[in-house]
């Protein structure tokens, strides 16, 4: 009657070990997907591609100027797209809207929209000297006028009418 027992002994063994795998195969089966990457989404691939664009580019040659050229239209082009204030070439809607917060203040050692702040100004330096430092930025001795008056959307044309309305309206 030994015989019996070995089958029986080795049947229950058997169940054991398979209830063992299937316990461990349950325990794993949520890590499994971690192991295969999942597809991703055309966002994700977009924010990757940008995160891992170049910041620069080298251009050499005949080639590179034309590369060059190239990069400086597509560079213009996306800077019109974003045009501030829609584009208003009207200099008090843009400098109710940006230069008043430190011209009408003196903060940060702006000239006052006043005969003695930006008309003194005007008079001391030109129209031509105040529209290039309100479009490069400047830094004084009283102050910093922030490139575009702290608006990378201005355009030159902005900030050319914004100067001449403040000038205009400081006598």
């Amino acid at each position: 009657m030994s015989k019996p027992k070995s089958t029986v002994k080795k049947v229950t063994q058997g169940v054991v070990v398979l209830a063992l795998a299937g316990l461990f195969l349950y325990g794993v089966s949520d890590e499994i997907p971690k192991l295969f990457p999942k597809a991703l989404t055309a966002e994700q691939k977009a924010e990757t591609a940008a995160r891992i664009a170049p910041v620069g580019a080298v251009y050499v040659g005949a080639e590179g100027a034309v590369e060059a050229a190239t990069a400086a239209a597509v560079a213009a082009a996306a800077a019109s797209a974003q045009v501030a204030y829609g584009g208003t070439l009207d200099g008090k809607v843009i400098y109710d809207r940006l230069c008043s917060s430190c011209h009408a203040t003196g903060s940060g050692g702006a000239p006052l929209l006043n005969g003695s702040g930006i008309g003194a100004r005007m008079a001391q330096k030109g129209l031509e000297v105040l529209t290039k430092n309100a479009t490069d930025g400047f830094t004084g001795s009283a102050g910093v006028m922030p490139a575009r008056g702290g608006n990378p959307g201005l355009s030159d044309e902005q900030v050319q009418a914004t100067v001449k309305w403040m000038v205009d309206n400081s006598k």
